[in-house]
């Protein structure tokens, strides 16, 4: 997902015997662009191909991580933050795989209380940074919850393959269409509040703008204040 627009770049479908780790094989590297994963996707070979492409990454550790310390910079405890260390690592594959060094940057989840261990080749960013680049990470989660709550993917309506991907892909299509439409006319109006307003809608001829500066159509609709919020907007 691209952060900055709020909208996915790469998408794949595949079933549930498929290794998270693989899918790194199929994801186009853009040079100096950020990927950021979770475990899963720890896989020092793939993630050193990335390296030496061009490409960035902020990836969480796993508990077994050997390695010895370089050199460390001093941080903010009161920030969450941990430590920021320069390491290398000492596994007996894990050192050939990825054998340059590689920034270890360890904090507090202040919700949680969880001890979370980041890994990165970004060198020229304060450690504050690399772990609001994995914070950031969230938007997917709450990207695909929105789907599923606002475009039905509650349930499939078919069992077969192709069932199940065409209506993923449809509903993924309408999701982009909204953004693209929201970004467009800078309407004044949630993606929930669109959807709605089009689904009611669809036999008017009128064009984007009389449909949503109309105040009648675009009225708020009351949401659950423990509900997560995708985007501001």
């Amino acid at each position: 997902m691209d952060l900055q627009g709020a909208i996915p770049t790469f998408i794949h479908i595949s079933d549930g015997r498929t290794h998270d780790v693989k899918i790194l094989d199929m994801i186009p590297i853009i040079a100096g662009s950020i990927y950021i994963m979770d475990r899963a996707y720890l896989d020092y070979q793939r993630l050193y191909h990335l390296h030496t492409s061009g490409g960035r990454f902020v990836v969480r550790a796993k508990k077994n991580l050997q390695f010895y310390r370089k050199s460390s910079t001093p941080v903010d405890s009161s920030t969450g933050l941990q430590c920021d260390q320069i390491i290398r690592l000492t596994g007996p594959q894990s050192k050939q795989r990825y054998p340059h060094p590689l920034r270890r940057v360890r904090l507090i989840d202040p919700e949680n209380h969880n001890d979370i261990v980041l890994l990165t080749n970004i060198m020229d960013c304060d450690a504050q940074q690399i772990a609001e680049y994995y914070k950031s990470r969230w938007q997917i989660e709450l990207f695909f919850k929105w789907i599923k709550q606002n475009l039905r993917i509650k349930a499939f309506y078919g069992q077969s393959i192709n069932a199940v991907k065409t209506q993923i892909w449809t509903a993924v299509c309408t999701y982009m269409i909204l953004i693209i439409i929201h970004k467009r006319y800078d309407f004044n109006v949630n993606l929930r509040t669109m959807m709605q307003v089009l689904s009611v809608s669809l036999l008017e001829r009128m064009t984007f703008k009389e449909l949503f500066l109309n105040p009648k159509l675009t009225e708020p609709i009351e949401s659950n204040p423990n509900q997560l919020g995708l985007f501001d907007f």
